[in-house]
């Protein structure tokens, strides 16, 4: 068992996320409406200086970092509407949609009216997720669908004693996925549960071949 001030000395150094693998990005891959891999690592970049900033000094009022109080799903949220506002800045021919939870997330420059769309065809839907496959959604549809995976500490691991760990992107993934590239989770008459859609085999397996990032190497304990 880590002692208290060895404890404290990890979870200082767990504050500054792991850099991106600067040779992790692929040239070759296919992001549509004139979003680019260079974008997208901007965007990147931008939400690790975001989380270095907040975890420094969360940590010097004695606070944990972001990603150890926030639940889990609404952690995950935050990586995804900070992508979603962030890409735009790099990149002149895509916005955020104005609709509140329009879909998708990412809409084409000017091509609905007031950049304004409850349900568009065109677009692109990001999502962010610790898991590296079976992702979820609220309906199986067709769209061109962003992931990013990552990797970091839960409320979960305190209690569990597992050690401090910086933020890090493990792989961002995205393909045009069709209605069959889903399967649908209902719900019984007396559960509570939110309805939901998983990208299936096929769905995966499209966009692991249009990997945009990747960064393989293990984490471990910040040394």
């Amino acid at each position: 068992m880590l002692s208290k001030t060895e404890l404290k000395r990890l979870e200082k150094r767990a504050c500054k996320p792991t850099p991106l693998n600067e040779k992790g990005f692929n040239p070759k891959a296919n992001i549509p409406f004139g979003c680019t891999t260079d974008a997208v690592r901007k965007a990147m970049q931008d939400y690790l200086d975001f989380l270095s900033h907040i975890n420094l000094k969360l940590h010097s009022k004695n606070i944990e970092r972001l990603e150890s109080f926030v639940m889990m799903a609404n952690f995950s949220s935050i990586v995804g509407e900070f992508m979603g506002a962030s890409i735009p800045k790099y990149c002149q021919t895509i916005l955020r949609n104005e609709y509140h939870n329009g879909h998708p997330d990412l809409i084409p420059t000017n091509r609905y009216p007031k950049n304004s769309i409850l349900h568009g065809e065109d677009g692109i839907e990001i999502k962010a997720s610790r898991h590296v496959s079976g992702w979820q959604g609220h309906n199986p549809e067709a769209c061109w669908l962003l992931v990013f995976i990552f990797e970091s500490n839960t409320p979960r691991d305190s209690a569990a004693g597992s050690p401090p760990i910086p933020f890090k992107f493990k792989e961002v993934l995205g393909a045009q996925l069709k209605v069959e590239d889903w399967t649908f989770s209902g719900r019984s008459a007396t559960s509570r549960r939110t309805i939901t859609a998983s990208v299936n085999r096929s769905g995966y397996e499209k966009m692991k071949r249009n990997w945009i990032y990747r960064d393989d190497s293990s984490s471990s304990v910040v040394e």
